[in-house]
């Protein structure tokens, strides 16, 4: 696959927060439509990763490339301008505000011209509803408060607003952390239906087991350098436990355990 068929192309960069060096020489790959999966424990280098990308830290070596064409966004509201954005753990929703306030924050639909320019509030309630209803979550009314809902639904919610506003790469930050059963099922077929939507994805975790079935790739981090790069398609047996059998032996060879 050449360099413009990656959607990202991460090559060689490291990043250094004093004498700290937090990445050292880090790449990563990922194609149209496809799910790949950054593991690591704590420490491994995963959200340093995704805040070099987007231009919360500006990197101190290396290059990316977003759709072939070489960037280095300066915050994360010019990536999100360029189509990437993350769903956090706490799905960037604010509690006290409606679920159609929250689906069009900072995007609202708007009539009339000018300065005289007013809320449509009736077209963004029923795209809200036709939208969050097309992942299988049902509104008793749109004008329902975010913070009655339950964490499953919010994080739904959060992907499908950045599915609407056309979003090319999202990143998954422990999306699943503190939900039930019942709610990470939800979230995971929120996640096979957007496979079908032609969107990637980066799914940051430090738990093989929740993104294996979804995952395409893996990429594995330990103290802020590569340790491994795998492919299901160039590994058709693969298990979980090969991946997390991989991350017990790099703890190893640092002497740590």
């Amino acid at each position: 696959m050449s360099q413009e068929k990656w959607l990202l192309d991460v090559q060689k960069i490291t990043k250094r927060f004093g004498t700290v060096e937090a990445l050292r020489n880090v790449s990563l790959r990922l194609g149209y439509n496809e799910c790949v999966a950054l593991l690591g424990d704590n420490g491994a280098g995963k959200s340093t990763l995704i805040k070099c990308i987007v231009g919360v830290h500006q990197i101190d070596e290396g290059k990316i490339y977003f759709e072939g064409k070489p960037v280095r966004f300066s915050s994360p509201a010019e990536a999100r301008a360029a189509g990437i954005d993350i769903v956090y753990q706490d799905s960037n929703l604010i509690d006290s505000m409606s679920v159609w306030r929250n689906f069009f924050l900072a995007k609202e639909i708007t009539r009339g011209f000018g300065p005289f320019r007013f809320l449509h509030v009736r077209p963004m309630q029923e795209e809200t509803l036709s939208r969050i209803g097309a992942l299988g979550i049902r509104l008793r009314s749109p004008d329902e408060e975010i913070g009655v809902m339950s964490g499953g639904e919010r994080q739904s919610i959060a992907m499908a607003r950045a599915n609407y506003f056309g979003v090319k790469l999202l990143f998954l930050d422990e999306p699943l952390t503190a939900l039930s059963v019942v709610e990470r099922d939800k979230v995971t077929e929120t996640l096979r239906k957007f496979k079908q939507s032609n969107i990637s994805f980066i799914y940051i975790t430090h738990n093989v087991y929740e993104v294996f079935d979804i995952a395409d790739r893996f990429e594995i981090l330990d103290r802020g350098v590569n340790v491994a790069s795998i492919s299901k398609s160039e590994r058709p047996d693969l298990r979980p436990e090969d991946i997390t059998d991989i991350l017990r032996k790099a703890k190893l060879r640092e002497g740590y355990h």
